[in-house]
């Protein structure tokens, strides 16, 4: 099956005011003036095909637009973006392109190759423990639809065979490898399908890294994909850095080029969008090569990307992971990639538990994943593989749903869902908790003591239990003494027992 669009004409598009062929004309050309843009001028080549009648918006739109390579002598770096000596900006030219999430969306992880690059190589037992972890995370209908795997080292392609021999549906085991022919029949002994291919975007890379031509560095990606296709494999071209990459000048001619190669081939050509650096934003009006909305809209309907070919790849550089993801789906991409707990390079990866959240809000169901793999995954790091989880990151962190303030205590005492996101205790197996301070009151050591001795009903101790006055005491006496850290469980086990004769089952 081909990824191909060309043969039947663009999927369905939901195109309205302002679509990417009026940004083109306005981000495109020189902006005399303001001298945000500096790149050649990147237009049509001829006349627009005959328009078609589309069923779904009865519309008559214009089918596609032919963008060619601008094989320009020097590097297009967008310097009135990027000035590097201060912080980057975010323009507008006011052009919107509107949401069209696709019919399924699905997530991929990249924990054992991208998220392993920011650490200690994980060992063979740990990935293939993850790995079961995320076929259950993801459920019976594959929400978690790929993982991406190293192949270099022996570690690694035994975790590839053990992983295998499981015989899940999903994730499927896909690669990630260099472009020479001697990783292709590596995969191809390994029995992998589908690998993933660096394909730089931005002229940062091309010219500064690759040091080559625009020319130079298609050609070679072209070769790399058919080689690719040639051993029956699916390639998924990662196109690094786009958000500072020449959109029309680069990325469009190349990404058509890859899909006239799916539609020769009749195989499909994937497409990652690579937010490297995590420039991406997704204000409404904002202008390439920064916006995710335009990135993903054009990659789509100039492209001609279907939406299950094309994935979103995110750091969280700036704060905005998930955000990105999140805002890539709406507006068309399939696949939203991400590692658990966001591990990765610098400040990490969009982390995959976040998206399974955040599909749930969208879809308004679980499709069957089971979140509470969530908490499990969280708990392997800390144990198994030694890692310090910060204690306030969402869904995973010891703290994520714990509250020290006494106001705060009170209220979750009265009713769980006034300071609490969400049933944690149900969802996620983690039910809000307690952490006891000079802050706390008499309300938050009560609540404390209820929620660790499971107190219900008639059995649940209130604030104004005697023994609860002298515990507080307590505590305070220890602070006003100069102690400046929580009380512990275990502390204040210590204490109820002792002032209230309660102890936990053993």
């Amino acid at each position: 099956m081909s990824c191909s669009p060309f043969s039947k004409g663009f999927p369905s598009a939901r195109l309205g005011d302002g679509d990417l062929d009026a940004a083109d004309e306005s981000f495109g050309r020189k902006m005399k003036g303001d001298g945000l843009m500096s790149q050649s001028v990147n237009t049509p080549a001829g006349d627009s095909e005959t328009p078609r009648f589309n069923p779904t918006t009865n519309l008559l739109e214009e089918e596609f637009y032919h963008y060619e390579l601008q094989d320009v002598d020097e590097p297009v770096l967008f310097r009135e973006i990027f000035p590097y000596d201060d912080v980057p900006r975010i323009v507008f030219n006011h052009r919107l392109v509107p949401m069209n999430p696709p019919d399924q969306l699905r997530i991929s992880d990249t924990t054992f190759r991208d998220g392993q690059q920011s650490r200690p190589p994980f060992t063979t037992d740990q990935i293939v423990e993850l790995y079961k972890m995320l076929h259950r995370l993801g459920g019976p209908k594959g929400i978690i639809r790929a993982c991406e795997f190293f192949v270099y080292s022996e570690r690694d392609r035994e975790a590839v065979r053990r992983c295998q021999d499981l015989g899940y549906e999903f994730p499927e085991v896909t690669s990630w490898i260099r472009a020479s022919r001697k990783d292709f029949q590596l995969i191809r002994e390994l029995g992998i399908k589908e690998t993933g291919i660096l394909t730089s975007a931005s002229d940062y890379h091309i010219f500064h890294k690759l040091k080559k031509k625009r020319s130079e560095a298609m050609d070679g990606y072209l070769a790399v994909a058919k080689m690719a296709l040639a051993e029956g494999i699916i390639p998924r071209c990662h196109l690094e850095d786009i958000t500072r990459a020449d959109f029309y000048g680069f990325v469009i001619p190349f990404v058509r080029e890859l899909m006239k190669l799916s539609e020769e081939s009749g195989m499909p050509v994937k497409i990652r969008a690579c937010d490297t650096l995590g420039f991406g934003v997704t204000y409404p009006g904002v202008a390439l090569p920064r916006s995710v909305r335009g990135i993903i809209y054009g990659l789509r309907f100039l492209g001609g990307v279907p939406a299950d070919c094309l994935e979103w790849h995110g750091h969280n550089d700036f704060y905005r992971g998930t955000e990105n993801a999140t805002t890539a789906w709406l507006y068309g991409c399939g696949v939203a990639n991400g590692t658990c707990l966001g591990i990765g390079e610098r400040t990490g990866n969009t982390p995959i538990e976040g998206l399974a959240v955040e599909y749930c809000a969208l879809r308004g169901t679980n499709d069957d994943m089971d979140l509470a793999v969530i908490t499990e995954i969280a708990e392997f790091f800390r144990k198994d593989v030694g890692m310090e989880i910060p204690a306030n990151q969402p869904f995973v962190g010891e703290n994520f749903n714990v509250t020290r303030a006494g106001i705060h205590a009170d209220g979750l005492y009265k009713s769980e869902e006034i300071y609490n996101i969400f049933d944690t205790g149900k969802i996620l197996k983690r039910p809000p908790g307690i952490a006891v301070t000079d802050k706390s009151g008499l309300s938050g050591i009560s609540h404390w003591i209820n929620l660790r001795f499971r107190l219900e009903g008639d059995d649940r101790i209130t604030k104004d239990h005697p023994g609860v006055k002298v515990i507080k005491e307590q505590i305070d006496a220890q602070y006003e003494a100069g102690r400046v850290t929580q009380v512990s469980d275990d502390e204040m086990a210590q204490l109820v027992a002792d002032e209230m004769d309660l102890e936990l089952d053993a």
